[in-house]
């Protein structure tokens, strides 16, 4: 059985699939499959991966599903990784052409049952480092540490060991299709820190129909998705008040998108989301006004793309 799996969420991507396909081509290491979860794509992805399997270059599993979202693919994924480790890369990134090496070989050396895996670096395609790299001399950590406590910055490439990945599965709202994958990665920090690897293991190119060039309406379309994440974060065992006020604020405007009447009585911090109670209907009425163009452009029919749908 192979070490790793390359796992890829993917929806009406087939125009910058094969980047990440021809990366994975050139890896100097075979000991990996690629699982594409196509979550519901119109464009012509299962045709196009239908090609590369014939090919036989690398290991291919696809599996196609009702449109969910980003989480609802990654549960998917999880639920069918049989490998030890896994890896998301998302289908506009691709991989330098020794990452795969360098997981196998890190976690060869480092292996352990007392983490839950390890995070390496992501870099833009010109090679830039996303926000900071590790503190040096600094081994180990759990991701929201890194942040909070060490001061880094910029997404991170997260390598997981399967077996703990298949907890903690992300609810699934209807008619929504957003929920922040952070929620079982700060889970699964409450029980395992991380090992830390200052390689780079993905190049990532933030695309203008990216979910983080969309977080505004990702919280119209999404509410009760993201009321479910802000109500994690507010009950994690770690964290300042700080922290933890911050999410009362999202909390109070997601409620508000929701139509929550309860959410006053729902909130695991009933004196931080009264104390929120002003900036969170400020942050409410910013994220409508930041929004109207693109909302009236949806009420038209003129907008499908996997960040917002």
């Amino acid at each position: 059985m192979r070490t790793l799996t390359v796992f890829t969420p993917t929806y009406n991507r087939a125009y910058c699939l094969e980047a990440l396909y021809e990366s994975l081509k050139r890896q100097t290491s075979r000991d990996f499959e690629w699982l594409i979860i196509d979550d519901g794509s119109k464009d012509g992805t299962d045709a196009l991966v239908s090609k590369w399997k014939k090919e036989e270059v690398i290991d291919i599993r696809y599996i196609r599903q009702n449109n969910q979202g980003m989480h609802g693919a990654h549960n998917t994924a999880y639920e069918h990784i049989v490998t030890e480790l896994n890896v998301c890369i998302d289908s506009d990134d691709y991989m330098p052409n020794d990452a795969v090496e360098k997981i196998v070989g890190f976690w060869s050396r480092n292996k352990s049952d007392e983490v839950s895996g390890f995070a390496g670096l992501d870099a833009t395609t010109e090679g830039r480092i996303i926000g900071t790299p590790f503190p040096a001399g600094l081994e180990r950590s759990t991701l929201f540490d890194l942040y909070q406590r060490h001061g880094v910055t910029g997404d991170k490439k997260l390598v997981y060991r399967s077996s703990l990945t298949r907890r903690h599965p992300y609810p699934v709202f209807e008619d929504e299709r957003y929920v922040g994958l952070a929620y079982k990665y700060y889970k699964l920090d409450q029980e395992y820190s991380l090992l830390l690897l200052n390689e780079v293991l993905c190049h990532v190119d933030y695309r203008e129909d990216g979910s983080s060039r969309n977080m505004f309406m990702q919280y119209v379309r999404n509410p009760q998705g993201f009321s479910f994440y802000r109500k994690a974060l507010m009950e994690l065992p770690f964290g300042n008040l700080r922290f933890k006020y911050r999410q009362a604020i999202h909390y109070i405007s997601s409620s508000l998108f929701s139509g929550n009447r309860h959410w006053l009585a729902d909130t695991p911090h009933k004196g931080l989301t009264l104390l929120a109670i002003v900036p969170g209907i400020a942050l409410h009425l910013y994220i409508l006004r930041k929004t109207k163009s693109t909302r009236l452009a949806l009420s038209r029919g003129r907008s499908n793309d996997y960040s917002v749908g």
